[in-house]
């Protein structure tokens, strides 16, 4: 089409869309209006806070890092401990030495030693009583932790704070699990070449303070995870020290009440619980009242926990525990010390099994020489008096009956003046010098002189023997001398028979410690001890042989029948002849009817013994014996003070009384076996001219204190020992 001016114009096409605009340009965004500003703070304050919550994170992150870090170590420790713990049997017995038990002569207990171990125990069957009064006292939240108590060891740290010790010393907090670990010693064994003896290595164990604490946390909770709760308290039952060589609840309620753990009374098992805190202090056997009074806060205790109902509490306490008789006699400890020393070591002291004793011991007899001694220490010697004394009794055959150590009865290992002490013997050694002469054909009848006597010694130049009440009655018969304990006519007699002749006899007899040397020796300067002394008596008794005093008759490992060892003491070889020995008797005799020993004279029952009384009375003995027994007695200081107004025929006589006395009881009196004056021939004699006659003065009497009463003296003779003495002195 052509345009409006004709010409050929430029063809447009029409515009289907609407040209592209610009994108408008985004309106500005505006900010919202500004908060209005707080006021500033001071710049100080603001570096103040940052810096306290900047610590306290990083204290958080630390404690949170840290505690992963314990607790791992903590796990690892336990874990290590827990894969080193034995099986659960071989924890059971935690005694590293045996046990010895000793029976008496009617096969009953009487003594225990080393350490006992009654046998296993479980928690599960033992009695609930007993159960309940260790966890109650203990630990009263023992199923409520995981072997540690923190809330326990908080409050015995406070409590330790607080009364002025360390946090750690004094009360521990401890669980019964720790306690037990404790036992346990951490899992270290005795080493002999580590610590100087068992009460060394014990010692250590149990010490405290925080590295012992931090090795004992692990170690409780490694034990509660191997052995379970009821484990850990059955250990624990078994393993705990009671006092008196009980190990384990199972021993201590047969060594004090004589029956089973498994079957002891609310008061009883109280008791029992109440050694866990001192079992020196509280046990029974030494102090009951004490032991009592601990029993009573116990019994409180399970009552405040509801282990008691209100009538069982009352109860008990109105029934406290008593001893069972045989832990209450406290019979024969000294005896039982001494029969544990006269065995071999290896089955007794340091016997690492469990063995059994029958012995030769009495409890009769026991408690009677126990009554004498207390019945006359009691009513004659001064309130305060220091003097000891010391008492034997024993069958003719050398078996030990009885044996009294001391004043008081001591625990194990006290000093037993019986059998240690060595003291001076006094005129008791004057029986082996007139053995010594009747064995050499001398009787009872023969006369010996009662004259000054000086004997010359090599080195000491002459000595002159004295008589107690310095006075001499010449001519007298040998029986007469020893009743009357003359000293002059006791040293001739020495000298017939001979000093090696008196010294064999002695020893002979049992007279084992050493002898002195020179004359003197015959008065009893030599040092022996009383059951020494007893023994050789027995040997007069018996006729003549010599005995080993015994207490052991049979020796065997518990659980089997046959003995492993047998009785080694008893009557060995012939001394003197059995004719010598039965005038001995006879003269001994005398000495009771109408000697020195007259205090000790025995109303219906024969009796012949010894008196005996060291120089300045440093010591005093009675040695005698009925057809049955013969009794020992020695008194004294242990310092060696001389003894005021006492003599071997003074309180030592009373006390060999009052002891056969008592032995006597429900018994039948015997004769001696003796040969009288009138069964012998005439008294060989020779007068001053040397012709054979008969003496002729009337006879001795003496004064019960060892003296004698003035006597018209007789006119001199010249004896059979004057003239042996001449012979062998060359007249000087």
């Amino acid at each position: 089409m052509a345009g409006k001016n004709g010409g050929n114009g430029r063809l447009v096409a029409d515009r289907r869309y609407a040209a592209k605009r610009p994108a408008p340009k985004p309106a500005p965004k505006t900010r919202p209006p500004k908060k209005p500003r707080r006021p500033r703070r001071a710049r100080g304050s603001n570096v103040f806070t940052r810096l306290i919550f900047g610590l306290i994170g990083l204290i958080w992150t630390m404690s949170w890092r840290v505690g992963i870090v314990a607790a791992l170590g903590l796990g690892g420790i336990t874990y290590y401990y827990y894969s080193q713990l034995p099986p659960y049997d071989d924890l059971i017995d935690a005694r590293v030495r045996g046990s010895v038990t000793l029976l008496d002569r009617d096969g009953k207990v009487f003594a225990w030693r080393g350490e006992t171990f009654g046998g296993s125990i479980d928690g599960d069957t033992v009695s609930p009583y007993l159960k309940n009064a260790v966890i109650a006292t203990e630990d009263k939240r023992f199923y409520r932790h995981f072997g540690v108590s923190p809330r326990g060891i908080a409050s015995a740290i406070k409590i330790n704070m607080s009364e002025g010790r360390g946090p750690f010393e004094g009360n521990g907090g401890s669980t019964i699990t720790q306690q037990l670990a404790k036992l346990l010693c951490l899992g270290v064994t005795y080493d002999p070449t580590q610590w100087k003896s068992e009460a060394d290595y014990e010692a250590d164990c149990r010490s405290g303070g925080i590295k012992r604490k931090l090795k004992e946390i692990p170690y409780a909770m490694a034990l509660e995870a191997k052995y379970g709760k009821e484990g850990v308290l059955s250990l624990y039952l078994n393993r705990a020290y009671l006092g008196a060589g009980a190990r384990g609840f199972e021993a201590a309620a047969q060594r004090y009440f004589g029956k089973s753990a498994n079957d002891v009374s609310p008061s009883e098992a109280a008791m029992l619980a109440g050694l866990l805190k001192a079992p020196s202090k509280y046990a029974p056997t030494a102090n009951m009242e004490r032991a009592q009074d601990r029993a009573a806060l116990v019994l409180g205790l399970m009552q405040d926990q509801g282990y008691l109902t209100d009538s069982e509490y009352k109860d008990a306490l109105a029934s406290p525990a008593k001893l069972s008789k045989a832990a209450a006699q406290k019979a024969g400890g000294f005896f039982a010390d001494w029969v544990m020393e006269t065995g071999p070591a290896f089955l007794t002291n340091d016997t690492t099994e469990d063995v059994i004793i029958e012995t030769t011991f009495d409890q009769r007899i026991q408690a009677a020489a126990e009554a004498a001694l207390k019945q006359v220490f009691e009513t004659k010697l001064k309130e305060g008096s220091k003097a000891e004394a010391a008492i034997v009794v024993m069958s003719a055959d050398g078996a030990v009956r009885a044996m009294v150590g001391g004043r008081e009865v001591q625990g194990p290992g006290a000093f037993n003046r019986a059998t240690q002490a060595l003291r001076q013997t006094g005129s008791t050694f004057k029986p082996f010098v007139y053995a010594a002469a009747l064995d050499l054909g001398y009787t009872a009848n023969s006369i010996v002189d009662d004259s000054p006597i000086c004997i010359y010694t090599a080195g000491s130049g002459d000595w002159c023997p004295k008589n107690y009440d310095q006075g001499f009655r010449g001519a007298m018969t040998l029986t007469d001398a020893l009743a009357g304990s003359i000293n002059t006519a006791t040293v001739r007699v020495s000298q017939m028979a001979g000093l090696d002749a008196v010294k064999a006899v002695a020893q002979g007899f049992g007279f084992a410690s050493k002898l002195a040397e020179g004359p003197a020796v015959v008065l009893g300067v030599s040092e022996s001890t009383l059951i020494e002394m007893t023994g050789a008596y027995a040997g007069i008794l018996n006729g003549g042989s010599a005995v080993k005093p015994y207490g052991l008759i049979e020796l065997r490992f518990k659980g089997e029948s046959e003995p492993f060892l047998g009785q080694e003491g008893g009557i060995r070889e012939r001394v003197i002849s059995e004719n010598a020995a039965r005038q001995l008797i006879y003269m001994m005799n005398q000495g009771v009817e109408r000697g020195t020993g007259r205090r000790a004279r025995l109303d219906g029952w024969p009796a012949a013994g010894k008196t005996g009384t060291t120089q300045s009375a440093r010591d005093a003995w009675f040695i005698g014996f009925t057809a049955d027994y013969v009794v020992g007695v020695w008194m004294g200081y242990d310092d060696n003070t001389p003894l005021k107004g006492t003599t071997g025929g003074g309180l030592p006589a009373e006390i060999w009384h009052e002891v056969m006395v008592r032995v006597n009881e429900g018994l039948e009196p015997a004769p001696l076996p003796m040969i009288r004056p009138e069964e012998l021939p005439p008294p060989a004699y020779v007068n001053a001219d040397g012709v054979p006659t008969a003496p002729s003065y009337p006879g001795q009497v003496f004064d019960a204190t060892g003296g004698q009463a003035a006597q018209p003296q007789p006119e001199r003779r010249q004896t059979l020992g004057d003239i042996l003495i001449n012979i062998l002195t060359g007249g000087n």
